[in-house]
């Protein structure tokens, strides 16, 4: 045997074991508890409180029927017929895994996940999918994709900085927004990514002196891009489709208006991780060449996180040219995260499988399809009848002050969402508001079961675990910051009550309202019944 056979024969079954050594790390991924996996893969966001089992939001990560939940604003817990198609699609990966590997199985995956996607939203095989961990992560894809087409001196303006995510101030700036990636690197907040740091410009949509909004956005924006076009600047324009408070700005006419006065300064990024609009409006965005973020949880109920950003053909095809992509976006990103046709990025690209985002979307695109299997018409008429018991219970009570909503023109492309899905309200005791530590611990007591704190019914009200909104942070001038709770109707409601038989789906949707009634009543309870220093106990009791 020569010295050059031998060689051949050592080596070759080296190169099978370390393939199949990583086959089976992945595979013992896969083997991990699926509540664990359901948190991984995320940001400090997604972790538990492990005597309480929930994150910060009040969500575990196996279903909970029993919880009351009118949280589709921020987070909801995943529903029995999602985790049941997260085991099936475990399940599948592991055998498809066993001869592909994770990372060609994966990949597979994915693609066929972006067509489904596609399928369900109604959108042209030309529009391309960025997988990602969460909204935020989008908004920083969003500003890589865009710094390669425009160039490097890119400035974001962001409609609505008050009303979407905390990390947005940061990601906007292209700094950190947490203290490590969902890749699991650890970094510092608000310090800038290699790449990517640049300025923004923050557009709040509340106004200052009340709890309204604004009325002269679209102008400050129109004032806004041309001083920074003036400047030399390009600019990322993210704009606003369902603010925290269900608010959108600016209007159709005023990206209209951008577009015609600076073409080739200005690419519109529009913020749609609430999903609150008609698939029609959505398509609109992208036939004007928008990029889109979404997400499949918030209206639609998926678990938190599962994000994405929409790319329409033009921008697809000036990013599969080879533009310079941020070195730092690549702490972000997965291989899986690309479509396959965006080869030179693939390329550039570590294989880590995000088996936790991966799947959070499998639990998400479950919800999705169920809500657009419900007929149109009871989707118009269910989000209606409910939206409005909830405007009747919140001017009926004492306790809750709603708060007025930013009413879309209407339009057709609308569908169902050109009636209310979020309601927001504060607080109050004697006449006055409720300040924002106060809000905060009343947001927190609502999830705990309280019932042997009452005798009686109200010991029965006391003990529903119930979910909504979380608070929503308000400065007003000359007075201590406040905040804004949010009653909110989602996919899960509307799917849940549906069936063949009208009669039973409309007695589902008053049961629906009785569950609405029982939050605003324990609501009630608390405010009226509790002291701050009580509330504080509660919420520290854990």
């Amino acid at each position: 045997m020569t010295p050059a056979a031998t060689r051949s024969q050592i080596s070759q079954p080296s190169r099978i074991d370390r393939r199949e050594q990583g086959v089976a790390a992945g595979l013992r991924d896969l083997f991990a508890l699926l509540g664990d996996l359901l948190i991984d893969g995320g940001d400090a966001r997604l972790a538990l409180d492990r005597p309480w089992g929930r994150n910060v939001y009040g969500c575990g990560p196996s279903p909970e029927p029993d919880v009351l939940c009118f949280a589709s604003s921020t987070a909801s817990p995943i529903s029995e017929r999602a985790y049941a198609r997260v085991e099936l699609a475990r399940e599948q990966l592991m055998h498809a895994a066993i001869s592909l590997g994770l990372d060609a199985a994966l990949d597979r995956r994915t693609e066929e996940m972006r067509c489904e996607l596609r399928g369900h939203l109604g959108l042209a095989d030309d529009i391309d999918i960025v997988f990602s961990p969460s909204g935020t992560d989008s908004q920083l894809h969003a500003l890589a994709l865009v710094r390669a087409m425009l160039g490097e001196s890119v400035t974001s303006i962001v409609v609505g900085s008050d009303q979407t995510g905390s990390g947005t101030a940061a990601s906007a700036r292209g700094h950190h927004f947490s203290t490590r990636t969902a890749n699991g690197l650890a970094v510092r907040t608000n310090t800038p990514i290699e790449g990517l740091s640049g300025d923004a410009v923050l557009l709040p949509l509340l106004d200052g002196a009340s709890m309204q909004p604004r009325g002269d956005i679209d102008a400050e924006v129109l004032d806004s891009v041309e001083a920074l076009v003036r400047k030399g600047r390009s600019v990322l324009l993210q704009v606003m489709e369902s603010s925290k408070l269900g608010w959108r700005a600016p209007g159709m006419g005023c990206l209209d208006e951008v577009a015609r006065r600076w073409p080739g300064r200005v690419q519109v990024v529009v913020d749609a991780c609430q999903m609150r609009l008609g698939a029609a409006r959505l398509r609109d965005h992208l036939e004007r060449g928008h990029l889109m973020l979404v997400t499949g949880a918030k209206f639609f109920g998926g678990p938190a996180f599962s994000g994405a950003l929409l790319v329409p053909a033009a921008a697809s095809a000036a990013l599969r040219c080879g533009h310079p992509i941020a070195p730092g976006l690549f702490d972000y990103v997965n291989r899986s995260d690309w479509p396959l046709a965006w080869t030179d990025l693939r390329a550039r690209t570590v294989p880590r499988a995000n088996i936790g985002q991966w799947l959070r979307w499998e639990a998400a695109l479950a919800e999705i399809a169920a809500y657009h299997a419900v007929p149109e018409p009871f989707r118009r008429m269910a989000i209606r009848q409910l939206g409005e018991s909830i405007e009747s219970l919140l001017m009926l009570s004492p306790a809750l002050r709603p708060i007025a909503a930013r009413a879309p023109a209407p339009d057709a492309s609308d569908g169902e969402f050109g009636f209310p899905t979020i309601f927001p309200f504060a607080l109050q005791r004697d006449g006055g508001p409720l300040g924002l530590g106060e809000t905060q611990a009343v947001y927190r007591a609502l999830q705990r079961d309280l019932g042997s704190r009452f005798t009686g019914r109200a010991a029965e009200v006391a003990a529903r675990q119930c979910l909504i909104g979380q608070p929503v942070r308000i400065e007003r001038a000359g007075e201590a910051p406040s905040a804004a709770l949010r009653l909110c109707i989602g996919a899960r409601q509307v799917t849940d009550a549906w069936c063949d038989d009208i009669t039973a789906a409309r007695v589902n949707l008053e049961s629906d309202i009785d569950r609405v009634a029982d939050i605003v009543a324990k609501t009630e309870l608390l405010v009226s019944d509790l002291s701050s220093q009580d509330l504080r106990d509660i919420c520290n009791a854990d």
